[in-house]
């Protein structure tokens, strides 16, 4: 227990020093809780062989949610811009295919580094949506659709809670939405369909 604590304020204080560092590309002051981290990983795809790409993992709360539900490791596929949190996540999870780069240029990055993998089961995403222009939120989902597997699904979350769509979202079936109050600061997930 008290190595889960130590764990949990070690990753805490990383993701504050990284967030005082670069708040637009950070985007929270805190990591995920576990109730939204659960909250997204419920939706990941029913075949047990079917990639999932995790864009923005910061340091790895939504990760470790997505393993404990049951993804393999070896079928996770992460980009975090941030080179620190980057090397801290292939530490802790050294199966899961993690790339530093840009989730803007994820068709690039994966043809760079995981060449085999033509398109992927679900995206779940903890970028800032809104910290970035709509032409550049609906940029990123047009790649997001581009790589996901028919039927696939992207979860994105937001800070802001009020009903609708968050960026992006306009081509795509919205399956779901559902605001986690028991997270700092409440969160709305939604959960589209290709």
């Amino acid at each position: 227990m008290a190595k889960k604590f130590i764990a949990a304020l070690s990753d805490s204080s990383l993701f504050l020093r990284e967030w005082l560092a670069n708040p637009q590309r950070t985007g929270s002051v805190a990591p995920s809780s576990p109730m939204l981290t659960s909250a997204m990983a419920r939706w990941l795809p029913r075949d047990s062989d079917s990639y999932v790409l995790e864009l923005g993992p910061g340091t790895g709360a939504v990760t470790d949610a997505l393993l404990k539900r049951g993804l393999r490791e070896d079928r996770l596929v992460a980009i975090e811009h941030n080179p620190a949190l980057a090397c801290h996540l292939r530490k802790r999870f050294p199966l899961a295919h993690i790339i530093t780069g840009d989730a803007w240029q994820m068709d690039e990055l994966l043809r760079e580094h995981i060449p085999a993998i033509e398109s992927v089961g679900a995206v779940i995403s903890s970028l800032p949506l809104l910290n970035f222009p709509k032409a550049q939120a609906d940029a990123l989902a047009q790649k997001i659709r581009g790589i996901l597997e028919p039927r696939g699904r992207w979860v994105q979350y937001s800070y802001h809670i009020t009903q609708g769509r968050c960026r992006g979202g306009d081509d795509f079936r919205l399956l779901a939405s559902k605001i986690v109050w028991l997270n700092f600061p409440p969160a709305r997930v939604h959960v589209f369909q290709k």
